[in-house]
């Protein structure tokens, strides 16, 4: 039996490892547009900066990606323990996001009223809606000024999204499952904290845990599964088609070849799997469709420790849009991880784009420079040149679960059961981190491997 993955990012090869790892006789074949597997998974190394032109790490609070991999025989390297302390630039200046409740009564983030507000989130009723949007739910049960200054550039660090039009069902299920379980999120806090002392244990609404990388940064990962499986992965093989006749597909690609395979897994972004499965099924084609990716642009800057006015003890700062600023947030990636910079020198990286704000992602390399620049004088007082500068654009980047995803996904998955055989997965659907991406891997291999024909 043999199955066909189109997209060699880290979807496509986690699962293919999942899958061999647990049944070497199935003929897999990784099928991958560009000429290098890993996605949005790069990480550069340039005049001695590591930069991460996408993900910079996972938190280290899943068991089946550590074991995933220490699997692979490589070895996490957590963040630096400052690099918890995390910043929202608001009204001229840097605040530190308060982490305890003396240090949030006692920060200028808030105003006293925006404080207060906040407390009052106790005496909120429970929404009636089952879904609602990101900003709806925070303004409602935490204020707009808590909304605006905590909750919307956490959207912005997460999914560089418009938490105007992202489901906070899909986007954040916890918190989602923590209202509607106990109506209220102190309530909730609470009684878990309680029953967590219990057990000797700590617990929050928000996902914990440790950021996590490698030495050599995140592409490692990608560079250890492509020695496993490199008799199996087709670089610059891009899919246009897929077609089904009897119980076999055929997988067109663009420079002619088909491929013939019992099954196939679109492991590729939602808007390409539109276009594969356009003549297979319309209406699955119309509803990968509507998963929007806005554009991203990352910009490295190296500069020489002693030219910057402030020690870089954190993690990096966001930026409200209340702000209206040209930049996302900035993170401080030297002080995160080690090996980032060379010796007497640190490294930044700042976000542009996003849904929020799409055209600054798609300016010249040359205006976007300059006005990052402008932007890092403005929020840090850098007020000196670089010593190294790099972009890394992605015109579809991050994917975006706009009010009414789950629904989608639940249309998306009857309309699979027509065609056995036939799988999505990928960051477009449960989770936009690495961690969802191995665990949704992960729980397909199983679902493949319990189902013909690839069991005999």
């Amino acid at each position: 039996m043999n199955l066909t993955i189109v997209g060699a990012g880290i979807s496509g090869l986690s699962l293919a490892y999942f899958l061999t790892k647990r049944s070497p006789e199935i003929e897999i074949t990784i099928l991958e547009a560009d000429s290098r597997p890993g996605g949005k998974i790069l990480s550069d190394r340039q005049k001695g900066f590591l930069c991460e032109a996408g993900v910079n790490g996972f938190l280290d609070n899943r068991p089946l990606t550590l074991r995933f991999v220490e699997e692979l025989g490589l070895s996490p390297l957590r963040s630096n323990d400052y690099s918890r302390r995390r910043f929202v630039y608001s009204e001229g200046r840097l605040h530190l996001i308060p982490e305890t409740a003396h240090a949030f009564l006692t920060s200028g983030l808030l105003s006293p009223c925006g404080k207060a507000r906040l407390i009052g989130e106790f005496f909120i009723p429970r929404g009636e809606s089952d879904d609602e949007t990101i900003s709806s739910f925070a303004i409602r049960r935490l204020g707009r000024e808590a909304y605006e200054k905590l909750i919307e550039p956490m959207t912005l660090g997460i999914f560089a999204g418009n938490a105007e039009q992202l489901s906070l069902r899909s986007c954040f299920p916890r918190i989602h499952e923590l209202q509607n379980t106990y109506g209220s999120l102190f309530r909730a806090l609470f009684k878990l904290q309680r029953e967590a002392k219990k057990r000797g244990a700590s617990v929050g609404p928000a996902p914990t845990g440790t950021l996590t990388s490698f030495y050599d940064g995140m592409e490692v990962v990608v560079q250890r599964l492509k020695e496993i499986l490199s008799d199996r992965i087709v670089l610059s093989r891009r899919v246009e088609a897929v077609d089904r006749e009897g119980d076999l597909y055929r997988i067109y690609t663009e420079g002619g070849d088909v491929y013939e395979s019992d099954a196939v897994v679109l492991a590729c972004p939602a808007y390409e799997a539109s276009g594969i499965v356009r003549e297979l099924s319309k209406e699955l084609s119309r509803l990968l469709s509507e998963i929007p990716y806005p554009p991203v642009g990352v910009v490295c800057l190296g500069y020489r420790q002693e030219d910057l006015l402030r020690p870089l003890n954190g993690f990096g700062f966001l930026v409200p849009s209340r702000e209206k600023r040209k930049i996302l947030g900035c993170l401080w990636d030297s002080s995160i991880f080690p090996n980032r910079a060379p010796e007497g020198y640190v490294l930044l990286r700042t976000m542009v784009g996003g849904a929020r704000s799409p055209e600054w992602a798609l300016k010249e390399e040359r205006e976007i420079y300059s006005f990052v620049l402008e932007e890092l004088k403005d929020t840090m007082g850098i007020d000196t040149e670089p010593e190294f500068m790099r972009l890394y654009r992605h015109p579809k980047a991050i994917p975006q679960y706009t009010l009414g995803h789950h629904q989608r996904l639940q249309r998306i998955e009857e309309v699979l059961k027509k065609f056995d055989g036939l799988y999505l997965t990928g960051n477009a659907y449960r989770g936009v981190g690495f961690n969802d991406c191995i665990q949704s891997s992960y729980k397909l291999s199983e679902r493949i491997l319990a189902s013909p024909p690839l069991v005999e």
